[in-house]
């Protein structure tokens, strides 16, 4: 078997740590950041080596911050608190990212909505159904996942809907589900849901100022479609 090299065979400046240390963070590639994320390795391969396998098995950081904890500890070299770590990591950058997009979100057209959600949801293998909870200037206040699956009217009540928008003290709400096979196009489906969530924001006194589809990097706003 040939000897794979382990991090304390490299040299101090090519060593991951080292190297971020001294150039930052933003020098270092995406396996030799994962790598110090792991720490460790295997018994015969390196951490480099261990990370290098995770993005090869995944394709893409995207496919990685989809992964599961079964999925993670599949792969050769990542175990339980490898997995949880790295899971970890991943929901806090989605956290953070989510939370600088909330901050400075104002929703002036379909376009503003659509790219506050496009980059996570274009990504997703099922349905989700989001809310954007709006006050009376149209900033977010919040965003809720309301349902995942298939989208249909037993999965997507009002109730559910305006229950959280209530609890948010909103004015107006905008909806926003996704095609994970990348084509925008609503459904009948999708229009028969928007009717339903318009009437009963009417009986509430919110209102619902539109519904948009994500795709792969495209959306379709129903608003902007005539069908509200």
């Amino acid at each position: 078997m040939t000897h794979q090299p382990m991090l304390r065979d490299l040299p101090e400046e090519d060593r991951p740590r080292e190297r971020m240390k001294h150039a930052g963070a933003e020098a270092l590639s995406l396996v030799e950041l994962l790598a110090i994320l792991l720490r460790t390795g295997t018994k015969n391969e390196s951490a480099l080596l261990v990370a290098q396998r995770i993005l090869n098995h995944t394709g893409s950081l995207h496919n990685l911050a989809d992964m599961t904890f079964a999925e993670l500890t599949a792969i050769k070299g990542i175990g339980t608190a490898k997995a949880l770590e790295l899971l970890a990591c991943l929901e806090l950058g989605r956290r953070m990212a989510k939370t600088r997009m909330e901050e400075q979100a104002l929703i002036r057209r379909p376009q503003d909505a659509a790219m506050l959600v496009m980059e996570s949801m274009r990504y997703y293998k099922q349905e989700h159904f989001v809310c954007l909870f709006l006050n009376i200037k149209n900033k977010v206040l919040a965003q809720e996942t309301i349902s995942i699956g298939t989208l249909d009217a037993s999965l997507v009540h009002p109730r559910e809907v305006f229950r959280a928008a209530i609890r948010h003290g909103c004015a107006s709400v905008i909806c926003i589900h996704n095609h994970p096979s990348g084509d925008p196009t609503p459904s009948h489906e999708d229009i028969a849901i928007t009717r339903r969530l318009m009437e009963a924001g009417e009986l509430v006194g919110i209102e619902v100022l539109d519904h948009i589809v994500i795709g792969d990097k495209r959306y379709v706003s129903l608003k902007e479609q005539g069908h509200m």
